[in-house]
């Protein structure tokens, strides 16, 4: 059953992590696998090899959503963008009290102090992820492969843009995807990846790599040093992202009423996959 559950949260992290405004750092959270998933970017081969019970599953859903379920979850989006993202809606509220959980077990002797940074943390995360309006996908995101001439300059911002999405996509609220695009490489990657460009995609997965590194020893430390005000942040970050991807609430009673039961079913996964 474990395994199972596994397969289908790999899946669910697959599909949001192509999604432009999903973040798959707040998919993981929903799932409760975010802590593993971040112990297990390391160097420790020997750590790695331990938990293939954990990854190996898990990395197979995220393969099956990327390959297969992202073109329906799209299809989805195109034609019925408001109840499929209250779906993600759904499942982003069916995780916050798992969240408020962790808060709680790391601050049971907090004073003022303690309180006042956890307010703090949380507004920084709530910020952090509400700036992310400020960027606009760009016309050239869509350009063909066809159409780029590799030279080192390109290189360097194919290894920029692919360090900035990893680090993204492992914080919740972020969305690797939606960074992308507003740097204007979104159509670029995923053209590149269709087309299993090698030339495109091998400094674009050096930075995607080098990005995933740095990115998890940070919220290592994070976690490791201050707990509480960690999860505090990504609480902001993670309620934040609901206000990034919330689509309203539809112009008829039809479409009201099925954002409901997406969302309904969407805080229900979560139970169901806890």
């Amino acid at each position: 059953m474990e395994l199972i559950k596994l397969i289908l949260k790999g899946i669910v992290l697959g599909v949001a992590n192509v999604i432009p405004g999903v973040s798959g750092g707040t998919m993981a959270v929903v799932f409760n696998v975010y802590d593993r998933i971040i112990s297990l970017i390391t160097p420790d081969i020997k750590k790695i090899f331990r938990e293939w019970k954990f990854w190996l599953p898990l990395g197979c859903g995220m393969a099956a959503g990327i390959l297969a379920f992202s073109r329906i979850i799209t299809y989805l989006l195109g034609h019925f963008p408001v109840p499929t993202t209250w779906f993600f809606i759904g499942l982003i509220i069916g995780s916050i009290p798992l969240i408020f959980l962790r808060i709680r077990e790391n601050s049971a002797d907090a004073d003022v102090r303690k309180y006042i940074l956890l307010a703090l943390s949380f507004i920084i995360g709530l910020a952090a992820v509400l700036s992310m309006f400020l960027f606009d996908g760009t016309e050239n995101s869509a350009e063909s492969v066809v159409n780029i001439h590799m030279n080192f300059k390109y290189g360097v911002l194919l290894f920029v843009s692919g360090a900035l999405a990893a680090v993204a996509m492992i914080i919740p609220g972020i969305s690797g995807s939606l960074l992308l695009l507003a740097l204007g490489m979104y159509g670029i990657v995923m053209n590149a990846v269709a087309d299993l460009n090698i030339i495109l995609l091998l400094p674009f997965g050096s930075g995607v790599l080098f990005g995933l590194i740095a990115g998890a020893f940070l919220v290592r430390f994070m976690m490791k040093h201050i707990p509480a005000c960690t999860y505090s942040a990504i609480l902001g970050l993670v309620i934040g992202s609901i206000f990034l991807i919330f689509p309203g609430i539809g112009s008829g009673v039809v479409t009201v009423l099925v954002s409901l039961c997406t969302a309904a079913a969407g805080i229900a996964l979560v139970i169901l996959l806890k």
